[in-house]
């Protein structure tokens, strides 16, 4: 096997990992506060840390690739990713778990932010839209049987494990970095974007801390407005630096480009629009449907499997069509998934969501593959980790965002079904409760004689919260198809992989 697939492997299984611990750890939440005594603030927490310090590092790592080296960056990213997961497996208290997840989620930034960088240095033609295409099925993978890896895991080692079996795994990730990756830089990087890296980091910490406890806080409480509203000016300030310095960390006129834009909405769309969804679905499978964690999590493979399936072909079809095609039919095929699993009521089976998860897992794969390729391929090679750490700031952001407000309807509906049977001082405790998967413990507060009938109205509110966000997200995905096809152009590229036979085409 040539060096440069070798080190695929190395990079495609550090992302596995740190994308699998965006949802491995759901299924696990209720050992984890027995254990730990934790609060369901803490849990919350728990899963929060991660993905807020995930979202926040993205770009800036990409940027310090460019400076430092993308190859000593992305191994150190490994390093720190790793010593976190041995934290967080050895935890004693909440507190102890939390500040270790965002140490992990700061590791997975790093590790994330270089690695199309990376991909992009070592392929070119051809070769690249398949490297995209096994790299893109793996990120489908990872967020499709997190639910599944971690209910092994807990079921039969315990939830420290989740964290523990990171450890040999990178450990094989820091060996087959130094032994297999090449060193490359932005050459005429200028040096750090100090101010930059300041307003963004803030702007980001604070518009996804906005967006994540909006629901707890009240959307319309002091606490989120000023949250959200910080938000707001440290990015315009953060849009303004960059304006103005010799060598930004993020090169605002890229937007000006149209399939830079595209590739950025895409992102968005699909991690907002399909992969927050994977939350609520497992949530479903295990409240409702009443599964196990393993169980619930084998029902996702169906999904998972196409898509890895999928994606290698959609990156080999990359190099042949027009980008944009791949693209609107992938987001496409998407949106008509959620549309095929709408309509779910109280007595369905798993099997309702059967043919959504066929056709969500083909699309899945068309958008990842030429997502990956098209996010670098309309700058120049050198510039490649911060146009991959903006791709990959905006999926993250897009899974924060999606999760939030996504939450935010589904909350709001349970709440309007749950009034008028349940008492009214129960109805937003409930309707919480459900929202998070924790419809168990909060019917402890309900009194007794009306126990059983706050469960049935609990199932119905959930299934009719499900749908309702199924449909929204449904229409964002199919809007991002429109929008992909209009702006996403073969021209546009100017890194090695596209093809020029179809670029007479666009």
């Amino acid at each position: 096997m040539e060096r440069k697939w070798r080190a695929l492997i190395v990079v495609c299984v550090a992302s596995f990992m740190l994308l699998l611990d965006i949802t491995v750890v759901n299924v696990a939440l209720p050992d984890i506060q027995k254990e730990l005594r934790a609060s369901f603030t803490d849990l919350q927490w728990v899963v929060d840390a991660y993905a807020l310090m995930l979202a926040t590092g993205v770009l800036n790592a990409g940027s310090l690739g460019d400076l430092l080296g993308r190859k000593r960056v992305f191994a150190a990213g490994v390093v720190l990713f790793t010593l976190a997961s041995a934290l967080c497996g050895a935890a004693t208290g909440p507190l102890f778990l939390v500040l270790a997840r965002g140490a992990q989620g700061i590791g997975g930034a790093v590790m994330f932010a270089v690695s199309l960088a990376i991909l992009s240095q070592e392929f070119h033609g051809r070769e690249r839209g398949t490297a995209f295409g096994i790299w893109g099925a793996t990120i489908g993978a990872a967020v499709a049987i997190g639910p599944l890896v971690g209910g092994a895991l807990t079921t039969w080692l315990g939830w420290r494990w989740i964290f523990f079996v990171n450890v040999p795994i990178g450990a094989a990730c820091v060996a087959g970095a130094a032994r297999e990756l090449h060193e490359s830089r932005d050459e005429e990087h200028g040096g750090f974007d100090l101010p930059g890296f300041a307003t963004l980091t803030g702007g980001l910490f604070s518009l996804v801390l906005g967006l994540l406890r909006g629901n707890d806080w009240g959307w319309s409480s002091g606490r989120t407005l000023a949250v959200l509203a910080a938000a707001a000016v440290l990015l315009g300030a953060f849009g303004a630096v960059e304006t103005r310095v010799g060598h930004p960390m993020l090169d605002v006129s890229l937007f000006r480009i149209p399939t830079f834009s595209g590739a950025q909405i895409t992102a968005f769309a699909i991690s907002a629009g399909m992969f927050s969804q994977f939350l609520y679905l497992a949530l479903y499978m295990q409240n409702v449907l009443g599964y196990s964690p393993v169980a619930a999590g084998v029902r996702f493979l169906p999904l998972s499997l196409l898509s890895f399936v999928t994606a290698p072909l959609a990156g080999r079809l990359s190099a042949r069509m027009p980008v944009r095609l791949l693209l609107g039919a992938g987001l496409g095929l998407v949106g008509l998934a959620l549309l095929l699993m709408h309509g779910i009521t109280t007595g369905s089976r798993w099997t309702t969501l059967l043919p959504g998860f066929l056709v969500g897992g083909v699309g899945v794969g068309l958008v990842n593959a030429p997502l990956a390729s098209t996010a670098v391929s309309v700058v120049e090679p050198r510039r490649a980790g911060m146009a991959s750490g903006i791709n990959n700031t905006f999926r993250q952001v897009g899974i924060a965002t999606g999760i939030a407000a996504l939450g935010a309807i589904f909350q709001d509906r349970i709440a309007a079904r749950l009034s008028g049977s349940v008492p009214a001082a129960h109805v937003d405790e409930l309707a919480h409760a459900i929202a998070s998967g924790g419809t168990r413990q909060a019917l402890q507060a309900v009194p007794p004689q009306l126990r059983d009938q706050a469960a049935s109205v609990s199932r119905s509110a959930f299934v009719a919260g499900l749908n309702e966000i199924l449909l929204v997200a449904a229409f964002l995905l199919l809007a991002g198809a429109v929008l992909a096809l209009a702006l996403v152009r073969r021209r546009d590229f100017v890194a090695s992989g596209a093809a020029p036979a179809v670029a007479r085409d666009e």
